[in-house]
């Protein structure tokens, strides 16, 4: 993560007038949570989670949740809390989010939000823009050209006229690219114009955030965390965890819940439609590919103070950034 445009060692610029909060992003698998709940035990902050999976019941193995006696020292707020059957926008997150950070303000301590959902970040930061209403007829010929061209050529399309969103989202993410594109040919506006010109109007954000973010600087070694990571979930019954959900039958893979990484695949796997190995396969590149969009959002972001998550001395560092904010 070298490419940060900030410091490690720079000092916090944070405006004394608002309450102050840190906001810990990375990659899946590179050890945000350990890394909080360090945090936690040491510094006189509370943890809101920004993982758009882990806010869902019955989703505990798959998402990676700590377990009760971890939780019992670090609580986590915004977490655990929504029926799989229930969708949860980003608009939402921020609404929640801002009541939560107060609250935690509110009793003298400060706000640790921790995860990997870049939207739900960027939704606090910059607030949400209005998007157009969908055009059917734009969206069937996005989908004729996906059909005869491919989405990469959807992609390169985009590219043209919105790079910002080319490269945040996946050649291989066809609702996302399709959206975006057809942001653009209904309004003539880019999706990142329209997010300029809703942050310009929307009101200031009470508090002021530090971003700081993590991972490890050898790919590999984050994919092969990824892999003994997802092998690890199986082992501790993750098939079984998705039959429950599977049984219910209220639920299906057009929910953003079953959409998560890891429960489609096993989804796909417990419905007959793939293999337990394609299962595996798919689920480990399928988490791989979430791990290089959160890569790239942060490579984008402002202000971060990017740190490698397997240098030995990465955790004293944080704590003093986290510490001179806590002052």
């Amino acid at each position: 993560m070298s490419e940060s445009p900030v410091s490690r060692d720079a000092a916090v610029q944070v405006s004394p007038e608002k309450p102050k909060a840190v906001c810990l992003i990375g990659p899946t698998a590179s050890g945000k949570t350990d890394l909080a709940i360090e945090i936690v035990q040491r510094l006189p902050y509370d943890i809101i989670n920004v993982d758009s999976a882990q806010i869902y019941t019955q989703m505990d193995i798959g998402t990676g949740k700590p377990d009760a006696q971890t939780l019992a020292k670090a609580p986590h707020r915004l977490f655990d809390f929504l029926d799989p059957a229930m969708s949860y926008s980003a608009s939402q997150f921020r609404s929640d989010a801002i009541q939560e950070m107060q609250s935690i303000v509110d009793k003298g301590r400060v706000p640790l939000l921790v995860g990997g959902t870049m939207m739900y970040f960027k939704a606090l930061r910059d607030g949400l823009a209005t998007m157009p209403s969908a055009d059917e007829q734009i969206r069937a010929q996005i989908l004729t050209l996906a059909q005869q061209d491919g989405w990469q050529e959807v992609h390169r399309l985009l590219a043209e006229v919105d790079p910002e969103s080319a490269q945040r989202i996946h050649p291989n993410d066809p609702q996302r690219l399709q959206r975006a594109y057809e942001v653009y040919l209904v309004s003539g506006k880019t999706m990142s114009q329209l997010h300029q010109e809703q942050r310009s109007n929307e009101p200031c954000l009470p508090f002021d955030l530090q971003f700081i973010g993590i991972a490890p600087k050898e790919r590999a070694l984050l994919h092969q965390r990824i892999e003994t990571r997802f092998k690890g979930m199986l082992d501790k019954g993750l098939v079984a965890e998705v039959e429950a959900l599977y049984a219910r039958g209220d639920l299906d893979l057009s929910m953003p819940s079953m959409r998560s990484v890891g429960y489609r695949q096993v989804w796909q796997y417990i419905a007959g439609e793939i293999s337990f190995d394609a299962m595996v396969e798919r689920g480990i590149i399928a988490t791989r590919q979430l791990a290089k969009r959160q890569i790239t959002w942060m490579r984008g972001w402002e202000e971060l103070q990017s740190f490698d998550s397997t240098e030995p001395e990465t955790l004293d560092l944080i704590l003093k950034s986290a510490e001179r904010v806590a002052i």
